[in-house]
């Protein structure tokens, strides 16, 4: 790469870098204000978050559901729509994944689960279709639509869980609504990491993760990250999905269906956070319970989901390691409550001002994107940028 290129990419990423300064200079306030010590706080977080491998392995299984629903959210915010439906779309996806796993319970491994997934990516993905396709072609908000969509596949669960979906074992009980456990032929397979010989000792065992609740989904939604990004970047439709985005006006007239590719971003966007929400009964819960609220069964992940997306740079391979990032969060500040008596909630606190100033610092980075797009008096004339050939415009 330019030198030049790499300098520039430095720049870019500043932002950020101050954005995450500034938060956490904000909530170092807000911990002396409960007379913690930030510096003691920070501390026990990482302790909590990685200071154990069954600490970093609960951080991962935390982070599994925020990077399904943060590689739906950098398609969407890609093409120019807004979901906030993360958390609607997690449980109807698993609503139906759980469905199907509890319906094929007498089928192998290599039916069941790939049909358990296939079937949370697609409802998931006419959930948050159908606010896409309201905003295409009736132009009714998205943001409206999704958050009310949100508390509609609550009522949808809490209805379902107490009727038709409850456990058999629990009818005519005052139990907490759920469904009947899945088979284990249904379950995702814990994830353990076989070290060489020569790195044994240094870990202490020759397996990662093999005690731990970290499980294959890990590896679905990395792979799924991969593949989004090729899709964005190196493919046709992701370009013009980012074209939409962009700019919808010079995307129309580069002959770009605005309609179908406002519908694809939100079908793609829901039906990630939908295999985020059949992953979680899979992989970890393996029946799908709730206390009423959409926190009791997604943890939140809908609108984390979000916050690591923005964090990631609207880039799938840049969520991946911001997933990381607030799985981390969430899981150490059960340490810091424990140690300091802060309490956890702190962190949704802390989100809220990472989102307000990445969104802060995507503001400046747009700025300096578009000086540096500037032409100089003396240089040549550029290509027209909405010259599309007639193989990009699909005629």
């Amino acid at each position: 790469m330019n030198p030049r290129a790499v300098v520039s990419k430095l720049f870019d990423s500043v932002p950020y870098g101050l954005a995450l300064s500034a938060a956490f200079a904000v909530a170092s306030v807000l911990l002396i204000a409960l007379a913690a010590s930030p510096l003691s706080a920070v501390s026990s977080m990482a302790q909590g978050a990685f200071g154990t491998m069954n600490a970093t392995a609960e951080t991962l299984v935390k982070a599994t559901p925020i990077l399904f629903v943060a590689i739906g959210i950098c398609i969407a915010f890609r093409g120019g729509v807004i979901n906030i439906g993360g958390e609607g779309q997690m449980i109807a996806g698993a609503l139906a994944g759980v469905t199907v796993a509890l319906a094929l319970a007498e089928s192998p491994s290599g039916v069941v689960i790939p049909l358990s997934l296939l079937a949370g990516f697609a409802m998931g993905a006419l959930y948050g279709g159908l606010a896409g396709f309201l905003k295409a072609y009736f132009n009714v908000n998205e943001i409206l639509t999704t958050i009310m969509l949100n508390q509609v596949a609550v009522q949808l669960m809490n209805f379902l869980l107490n009727g038709a979906l409850l456990d058999p074992t629990e009818v005519g009980t005052n139990a907490i609504p759920k469904t009947a456990r899945i088979a284990q032929t249904a379950q995702l397979p814990r994830l353990s990491i076989t070290l060489p010989e020569f790195t044994a000792d240094i870990f202490g065992t020759a397996e990662l993760f093999s005690r731990t609740r970290l499980h294959w989904g890990l590896m679905i939604a990395i792979a799924l990250a991969v593949l989004t990004y090729i899709l964005l970047w190196r493919t046709t439709v992701g370009y013009r999905i980012r074209a939409v985005g962009y700019n919808e006006r010079a995307a129309r007239y580069a002959g770009i269906d605005i309609k179908r590719h406002v519908v694809l971003s939100m079908l793609l966007a829901g039906g990630f956070a939908g295999l985020g929400g059949v992953v979680q009964v899979l992989g970890l819960q393996y029946r799908l319970q709730t206390d009423g609220s959409p926190a009791g069964f997604t943890g939140s992940a809908g609108f984390n989901g979000i916050v690591a997306a923005l964090f990631g740079g609207l880039n799938p391979i840049g969520a991946i390691p911001a997933s990381f990032f607030f799985g981390g969060l969430l899981v150490g500040a059960q340490k810091m409550q424990r140690d300091l008596g802060v309490p956890a909630s702190l962190i949704t606190a802390i989100n809220g001002l990472i989102v307000m100033f990445v969104v802060s610092a995507q503001y400046f980075a747009r700025r300096r994107a578009r000086r540096r797009a500037v032409v100089k008096p003396d240089a040549p004339e550029p290509a027209r940028p909405l010259a599309v050939t007639s193989t990009e415009s699909g005629t």
